[in-house]
């Protein structure tokens, strides 16, 4: 079966911003979360996975781990993990989820709150440049093939990053099985595999599976 365009296979560059807020306690980090920019959100939270993809435990999170390295509050650090990103589909609501998670730690405990953290917390995002690689997939077969030996950065930029674009609400892989191949339940599978728990490598591994089990069932 042959889609109705081609699956584009590309990478990116990224550009790290430092933006203008910066926290040095946790009040100062409730502050930044209400006024930094959505692709910042998206960068400490969505795209923190990619940059700790062959991590299995700790936090994935930015927001956690300075909580937990650098104020030393390890019960806040874990309310802020806990904040389950696979549940979102608005980074609006993940912002006020956070905000709330700091915010009600913060009115609680005004003196912790109030404390100077070790390191300051600078709030980022990332530019991205779109770089193509200059292959397509017309058929699943093709697909599948050139997702075997698809670079981390490819990876990323299609299965997480595209998030960001499609406002969480799915993924190109994901979108182009459903929307271009017609296969809309192979494409609801693939959307349902845990970025959050799985490395990379691992939801390579999954994907390839579910292809295949569609190819020779």
């Amino acid at each position: 079966m042959k889609a109705t365009e081609p699956f584009q296979f590309a990478t990116a560059s990224y550009l790290v911003r430092i933006g203008n807020q910066v926290a040095t306690n946790l009040v100062e980090l409730e502050q930044g979360l209400a006024n930094c920019s959505d692709a910042s959100i998206f960068y400490h939270t969505f795209q923190s996975l990619g940059r700790h993809h062959f991590l299995t435990e700790g936090f994935s999170n930015d927001f956690a781990q300075w909580v937990l390295g650098s104020c030393n509050r390890p019960a806040l650090a874990e309310q802020m993990a806990s904040v389950d990103i696979r549940d979102y589909v608005s980074l609006a609501e993940l912002r006020n989820d956070l905000r709330r998670v700091v915010g009600d730690y913060s009115h609680a405990d005004a003196v912790t709150a109030s404390q100077a953290a070790f390191e300051p917390f600078f709030f980022c995002e990332t530019l991205e440049e779109n770089v193509p690689l200059g292959r397509e997939a017309w058929t699943l077969d093709e697909f599948h093939d050139a997702l075997k030996d698809l670079a981390h950065g490819s990876l990323q930029f299609h299965f997480i990053t595209s998030r960001l674009r499609l406002h969480l609400r799915t993924n190109d892989f994901s979108r182009w099985l459903a929307r271009d191949l017609g296969l809309i339940e192979l494409g609801r599978k693939v959307d349902q595999i845990d970025i959050y728990t799985a490395t990379l490598d691992s939801a390579r591994s999954t994907i390839l599976h579910l292809v295949e089990r569609e190819l020779y069932q």
